[in-house]
């Protein structure tokens, strides 16, 4: 079988299984879960922004207490904005698939901006490489097949992936990455492999002024982030921004890569190939916002907006579609479970 005739049967077999979820539901239903909201857009984008004002003026009072006190705030509040810097990946994700908001412009515009640049992502770019992953999930041409590739692995192969994230190792690494792929060294991707570009002629000017070409929404974005933390007289905030971005915002974003997609079946069933997990307040806080935890439901229906697959889930689960989510710690102890 050649690659072509492969991704014609993969195309085809996807959409088999979603004509057999519509039966399942029933064409209204599937109506109605996907009807979008501009106010649950706009809910969604000001709450994360909310939270991350609330957890910097943590910050400032922490730094008035005893030492006791400010050091395991101070932690506790850049894990927490490391979670919302990920849930503004996650609501990023979402517009990419012009979801979030029922306006065309808000989705590919306003949450670049207040979502996207501030965490160095570019939905258009995201939306190219993610249509990718839909189209090629549960196969060796998932764009986004490293991220768990090699699993099951051992309990301390996980530990040091994690340490590695917790202290930082992951974020720069990541970061040189995004500086390198903005200059047109490397080819622009969310995943671990890494593809090199041909030099095509290019001079380092070339690659310096291509690197501010495509940057500089990022750079503009951060700059008025430390502005107005220096303008309050707090510039220190804005480490603790890049603080929660280098360190448990990469911790966040493995948990969650492992939890949808490591160890499930190599096919082309979205209800097979893909997992959906229990997610209590913690998970939600940190690793699963916004429902990102129903990644079945999402992979079945990828247009449903974030706030509708609670609803989508619970559909499915009345009709033993899906399974029963297993926990998070479930599926990290699954994927760590290979014999040292």
């Amino acid at each position: 079988m050649n690659d072509t005739t492969q991704f014609d049967d993969e195309g085809l077999h996807r959409q088999t299984a979603r004509r057999k979820l519509t039966e399942l539901l029933g064409k209204d239903t599937v109506v109605s879960l996907h009807q979008r909201s501009d106010f649950q857009g706009w809910r969604a984008v000001l709450s994360v922004w909310v939270v991350i004002i609330a957890a910097m003026a943590t910050i400032v009072w922490a730094q008035q207490q005893a030492l006791w006190i400010a050091i395991p705030t101070i932690i506790i509040a850049i894990a927490v904005i490391g979670g919302r810097q990920l849930g503004m990946a996650i609501l990023m994700h979402e517009a990419s698939h012009r979801s979030l908001f029922n306006n065309v412009w808000l989705n590919d515009h306003l949450t670049n901006w207040l979502c996207g640049h501030p965490v160095f992502l570019e939905i258009h770019k995201y939306r190219k490489h993610h249509f990718i992953h839909h189209a090629k999930t549960g196969t060796d041409e998932d764009i986004d097949y490293s991220l768990i590739r090699g699993l099951p692995t051992t309990r301390a192969s996980l530990v040091r992936k994690f340490s590695r994230d917790i202290f930082g190792l992951t974020g720069l690494k990541a970061l040189f990455g995004m500086v390198l792929m903005n200059a047109g060294v490397l080819k622009w991707t969310v995943a671990s492999d890494v593809e090199k570009l041909p030099r095509d002629g290019r001079t380092t000017w070339d690659y310096v002024r291509t690197f501010f070409q495509q940057a500089w929404p990022t750079l503009a974005t951060n700059f008025c982030l430390f502005a107005i933390t220096a303008s309050l007289g707090n510039p220190e905030l804005y480490l603790a921004w890049i603080l929660a971005y280098l360190m448990p915002y990469y911790l966040f974003i493995r948990i969650r890569a492992l939890a949808e997609h490591a160890m499930t079946e190599q096919c082309a069933d979205m209800l097979k190939n893909t997992r959906s997990t229990q997610a209590g307040f913690l998970a939600r806080a940190f690793v699963a916002p916004f429902h990102v935890n129903y990644h079945i439901e999402h992979h079945a229906l990828a247009a449903v907006p974030f706030w509708q697959l609670p609803r989508l889930h619970k559909l499915l689960r009345e009709k033993d579609a899906v399974p029963t989510p297993p926990s998070y710690w479930s599926v990290m102890k699954q994927v760590s479970s290979k014999p040292a």
